[in-house]
This record gives structure tokens, sequence and C-alpha cells, in this order.
């Protein structure tokens, strides 16, 4: 992150992140003394997490992805997303990017005095962020790339790998992980003997810090909880 942007490939793939998901994961199980252990992703996180599961199936319990990026077809004579090693992202870059999805004929599902709480922690988050102009945080552009890359017909990790149980969250109006994004998803998951996949309504791709919050809260510890289990036939 300190050599010029321009000088190594998007940081922080999902290769990369899913070998921290295993440090982090072999921690927690050896200090709390559990076997396999839950976890919740959003967005480009279930790219990491879903080659880690299908990597250690018997280290997952469950699986809950939020708003997971799904594979969509190649584009013809699109050439493979690229892009620099970071990025620098203001928090105006933020707030644009998180009310895109907000139809214009509804009420803001995002508090603007929540985000402006949240966007001081953000710049906070990096200690020369407030030294540029305008303000704004550097981070890896591997997400971002691995997200464009999904939607090129090159996703991240082998959903048909995972067979722990799934739950799919995702908002009415989130404009990344569309009807069909699911659907190919769900589908995907066939080694999953206990998937769902359930939309909220209300709700974009940062439905964790809007309105509905609560709902995608009940829904993913329901899910956690293992009530969908008294359904299935023995």
């Amino acid at each position: 992150m300190e050599a010029p942007a321009e000088a190594g490939p998007p940081l922080c793939l999902a290769e990369d992140a899913a070998a921290q998901v295993a440090a982090a994961v072999r921690f927690i199980l050896e200090h709390q003394g559990f076997s396999s252990l839950s976890i919740i992703t959003h967005s480009w996180g279930s790219m990491p997490v879903g080659r880690f599961a299908g990597d250690h199936p018997t280290l997952i319990d469950r699986l809950v992805l939020f708003a997971p990026i799904a594979r969509r077809d190649p584009q013809r004579y699109a050439l493979r997303p690229d892009g620099p090693a970071w990025r620098i992202v203001g928090a105006e870059d933020q707030w644009a990017r998180f009310v895109e999805d907000q139809p214009v004929d509804q009420a803001p599902v995002l508090s603007k005095l929540h985000f402006d709480d949240w966007a001081r922690r953000y710049l906070d988050s990096d200690p020369r962020s407030r030294s540029r102009e305008p303000a704004g945080v550097k981070i890896p552009s591997g997400p971002f790339v691995e997200i464009l890359r999904a939607w090129h017909g090159e996703l991240a990790y082998e959903p048909e790998r995972v067979s722990a149980p799934v739950v799919i969250l995702r908002g009415a109006w989130d404009g990344l992980v569309t009807d069909a994004d699911a659907r190919w998803l769900f589908d995907a998951l066939r080694h999953s003997l206990v998937k769902r996949d359930i939309k909220i309504g209300r709700g974009t791709h940062l439905m964790h810090l809007e309105t509905m919050r609560a709902a995608l809260w009940r829904e993913s510890v329901t899910f956690l909880l293992g009530e969908d289990v008294a359904a299935i036939p023995v």
C-alpha cells in the first residue's frame, strides 16, 4: 500500500482474504473450544468466505450471505477488469454509493445524521485520510475489481463447493444483487441441503445501516439459531 497505486496488481483479492479468514477462524475455535462456527458476510465478503467454506467444510456451521455478489454472464468483447493496487475513496464518494439505489419517490432509508457519524469513523480508519484534499481513505482495490470480474463471468469462488446451510439475505432495492443474481447463486449452491433466499423490502446494498436493519438482524439470527431445521423431514 506504500508503493504507487500503479506499481502492482489489485491488493486483497479473495484468495488472500480467505487465508486471513482461515487464520481468524482457527484462532477463535482454538480459544473458544469449538469445532465449528458460523459466519456473516456482506457483499464481496461472500467470496473469501465462500472459498474458505469450500476448503474447510467441517469448520463451518452456517453461513449468512448478506447482499452476496453473484456471477453474471461475460460481456462480449469486454476486457478482463483490472485496476491499480489501491485507490482513495472519500466520504462523499461513499455517500453517493450508499444512496445510489434509493428510489427518488420513496422516503430515505439512510439517515444523513447516521452517515455523518459513520463517515467520521471511516476517515479515522486511515491516519492520513485528513491530510489529503479532499479527505479520503486509501483502500485496496481487490474487492472492487473482483466484483467487476464476477459480472464478467469470473467469480472468485465456487458456490457448488459450499455444503453448509446458507441463507441469502438482500434488499429489494439492491442494485448489486438482482433477483437474477440471487436465483443464480441459490441454484449454484447445489450441495447446500439447507438454503434460503430472503428479500427484504425497502433495503439497498447497505441495509445494515438503514431503517430496515432490524429486519436484517432478525432474519440472520433466526437462521443462525437453526429454526429452519424443524421443517426438514427425517
